[in-house]
């Protein structure tokens, strides 16, 4: 595990772009593709217009770049509350990303049957390989969740499934999320968070003794890649050292 702290949000992205733009630049000399998974929220949404603009317009061989969701809301692209929208608007539309370079989560089906779709959408893309993504972003809840691991959920003791549907009680709403198994298996597991409302939760999981029903993001662990953290000093505020 790495942690890299930043004075401010806006030393924090980017560094974090371009720490993207060079796993995107190695991964497609070696592979001729970069898969990269999104996560949803306020602080990504900077993180993706900051890629979408001149900055980063020819920093990055957008054409070999395969866009996934780490998870979504249960609701249709074109909601409000969709992380496929917020990307759709922040990034893919004004990179002009192919539409088949973009994995969305079918939310036309039901919240099961969507999961299983999604599952069999990774492992096509993977051709029969381990399910490896170059990069998956993560962000990190006030109460420890990532992606749509939510305390005390049945979906955090999930060893065998790579996407499961998931009825989170206290926002009452459907999500679809990749479970942990498939997070660990990322090349790199880059958690982005800031903010001093983020210190506690910070302090939960990389401090705190295990406890993966309180504290989600402590399943988070690096199967053979590694697992980075960008954060201000903010978040950073609570853990030691800082």
């Amino acid at each position: 595990m790495v942690i890299k702290v930043f004075d401010t949000p806006e030393l924090l992205l980017p560094a974090l772009a371009d720490y993207i733009m060079v796993e995107a630049k190695e991964a497609i000399e070696k592979r001729g593709r970069f898969n990269l998974v999104l996560s949803g929220g306020s602080s990504p949404k900077k993180l993706y217009e900051l890629l979408a603009s001149d900055s980063y317009l020819y920093k990055i061989q957008w054409n070999n770049v395969y866009f996934f969701f780490g998870d979504d809301r249960y609701v249709p692209h074109n909601h409000k509350d969709s992380n496929f929208l917020m990307a759709t608007l922040a990034l893919f539309d004004p990179l002009r990303i192919p539409k088949d370079h973009i994995f969305g989560i079918d939310t036309s089906l039901s919240p099961e049957n969507a999961a299983i779709a999604y599952e069999q959408t990774i492992k096509e893309h993977f051709k029969g390989s381990e399910c490896i993504f170059d990069v998956i972003l993560l962000g990190l809840g006030d109460n420890s969740h990532t992606a749509s691991l939510f305390p005390h959920t049945t979906v955090l003791h999930e060893k065998t499934a790579l996407v499961k549907e998931i009825y989170v009680e206290e926002v009452k709403m459907n999500r679809i999320t990749f479970t942990a198994p498939l997070i660990n298996l990322g090349h790199k597991i880059l958690f982005l968070v800031y903010g001093a409302g983020k210190a506690e939760a910070v302090k939960h999981i990389l401090e705190d003794p295990t406890n993966i029903d309180e504290y989600p993001a402590q399943l988070i662990k690096a199967k053979q890649g590694e697992v980075v953290w960008f954060l201000d000093k903010g978040a950073a505020a609570k853990i030691r050292g800082n």
